[in-house]
C-alpha cells in the first residue's frame, strides 16, 4: 500500500516517531523477558506504543502496519484487565511480539526506501488472535482479521463506555502560527487523547477527512470535547506536551471527573479570566499555554550543511589572521579582536560537533535483540553485559559500526560461546558471558567486545591460511597477534558449514573495512580455551581532527595525531639497515620497522633525502607500525577534514595513502595522511 500524496509532509515524522517506539518496544521486552515478570507499567506502555502506531500509521493510511499494531494492541488490553491471563501464554507471546516488532520494522523501512507497504500481516495477526482468544479462555477459532481504518474522533477507548447523559469536558486548542495541516495535527491530538479518555468528540468533527478544515482551525481554534477516564488533568496533561500547541484554554468542566488545578504561572487568556471571575467555588477553569519544547527534531542534512558552513568559517578566519599582508604590523586591536574571534569560533565548533554527538547505547541496545534471537535458535544461554552506553560518538560514525558489532556478536555467538553442556564439562559457567564496553581515551573512543568462550585456534587459522595460499612466510615466523588477525583477510573462514549466522566466507573482513572506514583500528587478543576479545579504536568525528603538519618540499601533509607513536632525529640509538628483499628498515631498540620515504611515494621533489637532515615519524594502525620519512615537522594543528571531489574517484587516490584533504591558514592546501593504507600500499 503507498502513501496518500497528501500525507507525505508527515512522512518523515512519522518514520522517526514509529522507529523510536519500536526501539523503546524492543528494549520494555527484552527487560520483561530477562526479568521473567511483565509489568503494570511495562504492559502499559506496550499497549500505548502499540495504540499510537495504530492510530499514527493508520493517519498515513497504511494498513499492514495499522492492523497488525491494533492486534497486539487488543492482546494487552486483555493482559491490561487481567494480568493473570499472561501467565499461560508468556514465551509464546514474547516470541510473537518479537516477531511482529520485526515485521513493523521492515515496513516503516520499505516505506521509507520506497514510500508503500510491501508484506501481508494476515498470519502474523491470526496467530495474535489465537493467542488472544487462548487468553480469553475461548474454545472456538478467532475471527479473520479486518482492515483497521483511522480511528474516529468519537471511538471508545478501552474501558466502559459512560452514560451518554455525563456532561463531556470542553478544552479549545490554537495550534503555533504557520505549523500547517492543522487538520492533521487536531488528529493527531484525538489519538494521543484515547488514552486517558473513555470517550472523545471534536469540533469540527473528524478534521483528518478533509483537508479544508484547517483554515477553520487555525482561525476559530480545535474544540475537544472529553470523558476523562480518571481527572481533567491527565488530559491537560497530554495537551501539554503535545507539539505545536501555542495556547489551549478550558471552556467547560466535566461533570465525570474533577478539573485541575493550574499548575504553573502563565497568565490566561482574557475569556479565561471573565469566565474564572464568574465561577465563585469552581477550581481555576483556565490552565496557561503549554511551555516550548526543549527538544527539536532537526534534519541530519542541515546539521551537515551547518557543520560545513562551520568548517569553512574555521578556515576563513585563519586565512584573515595569517594573511601574509598583516606581517611585521603592529596591530594590537586587531589582534586582540582575532583572539576573542578565534575563542568564539572555537565554541562554535565544539556546539556544533556537540549537536551530531549521540550516545553509543542505540547501537549496545540492538545488539541485546540478536543475542536473545540467536540464543533461541541455537540453543545456548549467554548474558550480554554493557557497559559505557553513554558514551557519545559522531552520528555518522554510530550508524557505520552497527555492521561490525552485529557481525563480531554473532562470530562470538555462532563460533565461540559454547553450547551449555559442553561449558559445564569445562568446568565453565552454563551461561555465558559477551561483554560491551566503551569509553573515552583522548580523542579517541576505545570500544571491547569480549566473549568467554573457546577462544581462537591458532593452529586451525595457520592450517586454514595454509590451504588457501595466504602464507608470506614460515609458519613459525609468525607472531600471535599476526595469527590471530589472519582471520580478517577476505573470504578467511574456519566455519566448515554454512549455517544462518556464518561459514559463508565473509564476516570479519567487513568488519575490518567498515572500522576503517571511519578512522578506526581493530585488534583482536584471544586465549584459547578462555576466551576473545576484539578492541575497537575510533575517532570521535569524522569533520574534524589534530594533526601533525609534515613539510615535503613544497608540500604539506598532516598526519592525524592518533597515528603517531613519537618523532625523532636518526642518531646513534637508530640505524638504517636494508631488508634481503632490498627495502630499508630503522633498527630502534632491537626492533626492526619498515622506512618509508614521502618524497618517493608521492614523486616529490626536496633537497632533504638523507635520513639525518630529515625527521622520523613512527606511525601505527592495528598491528602494524613504521616509519615515515619526512622534511621536517611544522607543528600541531585542528584541522577541518575535506573529501576529494567525486571526479578524482577513479583514481584510487585513497588506496595510494590519503584520506583527504584541508585548507590552511594561508589558503594551500594540505592532503591527510592515512596510516592504515600508506602502510598497505607500501608495505
Amino acid at each position: 500500500m503507498a502513501i496518500d500524496p497528501s500525507m507525505e509532509p508527515m512522512l518523515e515524522m512519522f518514520i522517526y516517531e514509529t522507529t523510536t517506539l519500536l526501539d523503546q518496544l524492543d528494549e520494555i521486552l527484552l527487560e520483561s523477558e530477562k526479568s521473567k515478570n511483565l509489568s503494570s507499567d511495562n504492559i502499559n506502555e506496550i499497549f500505548r506504543v502499540m495504540h499510537t502506531i495504530k492510530g499514527s500509521s493508520a493517519m498515513m493510511d497504511l494498513g499492514s502496519i495499522s492492523t497488525l499494531a491494533h492486534a497486539v494492541e487488543d492482546v494487552f488490553f486483555i493482559i491490561r484487565e487481567d494480568p493473570a491471563r499472561l501467565e499461560p501464554v508468556s514465551e509464546a507471546l514474547f516470541d510473537l511480539v518479537f516477531q511482529a516488532s520485526d515485521f513493523l520494522k521492515a515496513e516503516v523501512e520499505s516505506v521509507q526506501n520506497t514510500g508503500e507497504t510491501t508484506q501481508d500481516p494476515g498470519a502474523m495477526i491470526a496467530e495474535l488472535e489465537k493467542l488472544a482468544a487462548i487468553m480469553r479462555g475461548e474454545t472456538v477459532a478467532p475471527k479473520a482479521p479486518a482492515v483497521d481504518t483511522a480511528p474516529a474522533a468519537s471511538e471508545a477507548a478501552p474501558g466502559g463506555a459512560p452514560d451518554a447523559s455525563d456532561k463531556p469536558g470542553k478544552v479549545r486548542v490554537f495550534f503555533e502560527e504557520g505549523c500547517q495541516m492543522e487538520n492533521i495535527r487536531s488528529f493527531m491530538l484525538l489519538t494521543q487523547l484515547h488514552d486517558v479518555c473513555d470517550r472523545l468528540d471534536s469540533e469540527p468533527a473528524h478534521p483528518e477527512k478533509d483537508s479544508s478544515l484547517s483554515a477553520e482551525i487555525v482561525k476559530n481554534g480545535f474544540t475537544v470535547l472529553f470523558w476523562p477516564a480518571s481527572a481533567t488533568d491527565d488530559v491537560l496533561r497530554v495537551i501539554e506536551s503535545s507539539v505545536n500547541i501555542k495556547t489551549y484554554e478550558l471552556l467547560e468542566e466535566t461533570a465525570a471527573a474533577p478539573a485541575a488545578v493550574a499548575t504553573t504561572g502563565a497568565k490566561p487568556t482574557a475569556a479565561a479570566t471573565a469566565k474564572a471571575a464568574t465561577t465563585e467555588d469552581a477550581a481555576p477553569a483556565v490552565l496557561p499555554g503549554k511551555a516550548k519544547q526543549n527538544l527539536l527534531s532537526v534534519n541530519q542534512v542541515k546539521l551537515d550543511q551547518l557543520l560545513d558552513l562551520v568548517g569553512e568559517l574555521v578556515t576563513t578566519e585563519s586565512m584573515v589572521i595569517g594573511s601574509p599582508d598583516l606581517r611585521g604590523l603592529s596591530l594590537d586591536n586587531f589582534n586582540k579582536s582575532s583572539r576573542e574571534l578565534r575563542k568564539l569560533t572555537d565554541e562554535l565548533q565544539d556546539v556544533v560537533m556537540s549537536i551530531r554527538m549521540v550516545p553509543l547505547s542505540g547501537v549496545f541496545q540492538r545488539m541485546n535483540r540478536v543475542v536473545r534471537d540467536m540464543c533461541k535458535k541455537l540453543g545456548k544461554e549467554v548474558d550480554l553485559i554493557t557497559e559505557g552506553g553513554d558514551t557519545e560518538v559522531d552520528k555518522t560514525i554510530n550508524e557505520i559500526i552497527g555492521d561490525p558489532f552485529l557481525h563480531m556478536i554473532r562470530n562470538s555467538m555462532d563460533h565461540a560461546i559454547e553450547p551449555p553442556e559442553e561449558r559445564l564439562a569445562l568446568g565453565k559457567p552454563e551461561h555465558g558471558q559477551i561483554t560491551i564496553s566503551a569509553k573515552n581515551a583522548g580523542g579517541e573512543i576505545m570500544i571491547t567486545i569480549a566473549d568467554d568462550g573457546r577462544g581462537l585456534d591458532k593452529a586451525g587459522i595457520l592450517r586454514k591460511a595454509r590451504e588457501n595460499g595466504l602464507l608470506t612466510k614460515a609458519e613459525e615466523d609468525y607472531t600471535e597477534k599476526e595469527i590471530y588477525h589472519m582471520i580478517m583477510l577476505p573470504g578467511f573462514s574456519t566455519n566448515q558449514e554454512v549455517t544462518e549466522f556464518s561459514g559463508r566466507g565473509v564476516g570479519m573482513d567487513v568488519v575490518r573495512k567498515n572500522i576503517e572506514r571511519v578512522g578506526g583500528t581493530l585488534s583482536i587478543e584471544s586465549k584459547q580455551g578462555e576466551g576473545t576479545t576484539f578492541i575497537i579504536s575510533i575517532p570521535l568525528t569524522l569533520a574534524i581532527l589534530n594533526g601533525m603538519a609534515l613539510s615535503v618540499g613544497n608540500s604539506t601533509f598532516t598526519l592525524p595525531i592518533t597515528s603517531i607513536r613519537q618523532s625523532f632525529k636518526l642518531g646513534s640509538e637508530q640505524k638504517l639497515i636494508y631488508n634481503t628483499d632490498g627495502s630499508e628498515m630503522i633498527l630502534m631498540r632491537g626492533e626492526c620497522y619498515p622506512l618509508i620515504r614521502l618524497h618517493e611515494v608521492f614523486h616529490l621533489d626536496t633537497p632533504v633525502t638523507e635520513l639525518s637532515e630529515g625527521i622520523l615519524i613512527q606511525i601505527e594502525s592495528g598491528e602494524r607500525i613504521a616509519c615515515v620519512f619526512a622534511d621536517e615537522l611544522v607543528g600541531e594543528r585542528q584541522i577541518v577534514v575535506k573529501p576529494f571531489p567525486p571526479f578524482l574517484g577513479k583514481y584510487e587516490i585513497k588506496k595510494s595513502g590519503l584520506s583527504g584533504c584541508s585548507i590552511l591558514g594561508d589558503g594551500s592546501i594540505s592532503l591527510i595522511l592515512d596510516a592504515n593504507s600508506l602502510m598497505k600500499a607500501n608495505l
